[in-house]
């Protein structure tokens, strides 16, 4: 008998863990703007960022997982000079006619101590599709300051791609291979 209450209770514990839904956050398209940087002729380094951006966080604070899917509209490039953004949307770089977004789609989120400090996923970009780490810097939970006090999440991550690993490497060496990707964001909970 107490042998049969046992297992109740132990089936019981683990039927609760698994059925946990994590928190659903929608990223909010007017706090995210991935940057990017890489090296013009050697001379200086060449910013950027992209405009419109949308997707979901699902977060468990409970046991420390989550997921998180991302997509990036490549025609909302923004460097701060037209005829550079041109550029980057043609043939030459990103092709936006044929590869319109770029997307992140996590598939491990480590943590330390109930925090994520990395978000390792699949990146594809001008079609081809990498995995990416991207080294969490900060983050941070809890209900919005502006946002009727609803339930929030944000942070900002970075990471280092090549170039020519997604058939980008046009104009290589003399544009760096090198580029850093700073993604900063906040989600706000359904």
């Amino acid at each position: 008998m107490k042998t049969s209450l046992l297992l109740t209770i132990i089936f019981g514990c683990m039927t609760t863990i698994v059925a946990a839904d994590p928190l659903k956050y929608n990223i909010d398209p007017e706090h995210a703007l991935p940057h990017f940087a890489f090296n013009h002729l050697g001379y200086s380094t060449v910013t950027g960022r992209f405009d419109r951006v949308n997707g979901t966080i699902l977060y468990d604070p409970k046991t420390s997982t989550a997921s998180v899917d991302i997509t990036i509209d490549m025609n909302s490039v923004n460097t701060g000079v037209e005829v550079l953004d041109k550029h980057l949307r043609s043939g030459d770089f990103f092709d936006v006619r044929s590869n319109p977004e770029a997307r992140f789609k996590s598939t491990f989120v480590e943590f330390d101590n109930g925090r994520p400090i990395s978000i390792t996923g699949d990146l594809t970009l001008n079609g081809v599709t990498k995995s990416v780490t991207f080294m969490v810097t900060s983050f941070k939970r809890g209900p919005h300051a502006i946002k009727a006090n609803r339930d929030a999440l944000g942070g900002n991550a970075r990471a280092v791609i090549s170039r020519t690993d997604f058939g980008l490497g046009r104009f290589t060496p003399n544009i760096g291979d090198s580029v850093t990707i700073t993604i900063g964001l906040e989600a706000i909970r359904d």
